[in-house]
């Protein structure tokens, strides 16, 4: 079983690169075609199939939406890896009492982390006033439950401001990837926010959804934030969750971001002779 770079949050330690889960879920922030496709395409075997080759290279962690199904997964994963999965819940709700169900399932259902999602989170972050309305029950219900609390966001004002506030957080997580794909500022202030966050943060949508080749999404991101911070990807694939594992070991090895090209016979021009 092969080792990964690892930051510690909460007091876990936690693989720098983990498994991201909207492939596996079915939203691919492109089409309805794909979305489609991807909720037929991935049943539970072939979730428990990249899930597996994903802890065999040393990653140890998801962040996902609470979900039965998705539990069985990594129980599944566990026995056959010995790799205990670590979960990053992200339960939603339009109100404080439909979290706090989410918060219960995800708490039954074994999640060591939970942060609220950004359709909750969001929609209290009030600037303004320098408060995440409702955000103190929110914690203290997390906790009461035995998990370490953290904020979902796609906004990083909601960073700075829980940063302000003394929120007794353990973690964010915040989009963050070169085309400012469903960033809400530019990259150079996410960067900074990222860099000056007081927590860990959880990078999510390094390729953009697709958008960003791996070499230069993973390249981007990783030389933009610290040690403590990690990167969760989704992947279509074994293959694809091996490379894309490849690439980020040796990123966080010194190395330059690199892939294999993909050869057509419009680059046959552009290969090196003798």
């Amino acid at each position: 079983m092969a080792t990964f770079p690892t930051s510690n949050i909460g007091g876990y330690d936690i693989s720098r690169l983990i498994v991201g889960s909207n492939t596996f879920h079915g939203f691919s922030h492109f089409s309805k075609a794909r979305s489609d496709w991807l909720r037929k395409h991935f049943t539970p075997e072939r979730i428990f199939e990249v899930m597996c080759a994903c802890a065999r290279q040393g990653l140890n962690a998801t962040v996902s939406m609470q979900r039965p199904d998705y539990a069985e997964v990594l129980r599944a994963v566990e026995a056959e890896t010995g790799v205990h999965i670590h979960w990053f819940a992200t339960p939603g709700g339009n109100d404080l009492e439909q979290l706090k169900d989410g918060v219960c399932e995800a708490a039954e259902l074994g999640a060591e982390f939970c942060l609220p999602h950004t359709m909750w989170t969001d929609a209290r972050l009030m600037p303004a006033r320098g408060v995440i309305e409702e955000a103190e029950e929110a914690i203290d219900f997390i906790k009461s439950k035995g998990m370490k609390a953290g904020w979902s966001t796609h906004r990083p004002e909601c960073v700075t401001v829980s940063d302000r506030a003394g929120y007794d957080v353990d973690v964010y997580i915040q989009i963050f990837n070169s085309e400012g794909f469903l960033c809400q500022v530019e990259t150079d202030w996410v960067s900074n926010v990222i860099r000056n966050a007081k927590k860990p943060v959880l990078c999510i949508k390094p390729l953009g959804a697709g958008r960003i080749m791996p070499p230069t999404g993973f390249g981007f991101v990783y030389s933009h934030i610290r040690e403590q911070d990690v990167v969760a990807v989704g992947n279509m694939s074994v293959e694809e969750a091996e490379e894309n594992i490849s690439i980020v070991r040796g990123i966080l090895a010194g190395q330059e971001a690199q892939a294999e090209l993909q050869s057509t016979r419009s680059k046959a021009v552009l290969m090196a002779g003798d």
